[in-house]
């Protein structure tokens, strides 16, 4: 039978490997914080236009006195339709571009005729507040080609923003930074 030879261990030897241990957990956190901040990928916040239901909140919750989120048109989804829901407030009479027949409170989309019966809608962004009147229009009516979407040329990118925040349909959701929109179609670009 073996006895049980246990090696004593020197106070010096002792205290030499509890700081060898100290040094590589400390070298291991240290390591591991930085590669997690390298793998990090930067985000930005965007309006998932499927969770989107044009609760207005855009325009009234962002920090900045004019929302960053702007109506975008998905051309590829427009039907370039006579009787566009997006531009006419529902139930008009004429279909002519006046002020007083427009959905838009600011007059941010235009009207340009192409050929019978095809006209071209665009935004005019410095003009648009976010307000998701003509995106709530163009979805309940028509193909969906309006969406609103996080402009971030203009966005602070808050930490916790706001709108996001006070978002009912949950919409505004964080995304990889090279991806900073998301279409209709769903897919981000």
């Amino acid at each position: 039978m073996e006895e049980n030879k246990t090696k004593k261990v020197s106070r010096m030897e002792f205290l030499k490997n509890l700081g060898r241990g100290a040094l590589l957990l400390f070298l291991g956190i240290t390591g591991g914080a930085a590669l997690a901040r390298v793998k990090k990928k930067p985000a930005v916040w965007q309006i998932d236009p499927a969770k989107c239901i044009q609760c207005g909140r855009c325009a009234t919750e962002c920090v900045l006195r004019v929302s960053a989120v702007k109506c975008v048109h998905n051309f590829s989804l427009c039907g370039y339709c006579n009787l566009c829901f997006g531009f006419f407030q529902a139930g008009q009479r004429e279909l002519t571009s006046g002020g007083e027949n427009q959905l838009c409170p600011t007059g941010a989309i235009k009207r340009k005729f192409v050929e019978y019966p095809y006209y071209e809608y665009t935004i005019i962004e410095k003009l648009c507040v976010g307000c998701g009147k003509c995106v709530k229009g163009c979805t309940a009516f028509g193909n969906g080609s309006l969406q609103l979407q996080v402009m971030h040329d203009r966005c602070k990118n808050c930490n916790e923003c706001l709108i996001a925040k006070a978002c009912a349909g949950k919409a505004f959701v964080r995304i990889p930074a090279e991806k900073a929109y998301i279409t209709k179609e769903g897919r981000e670009s």
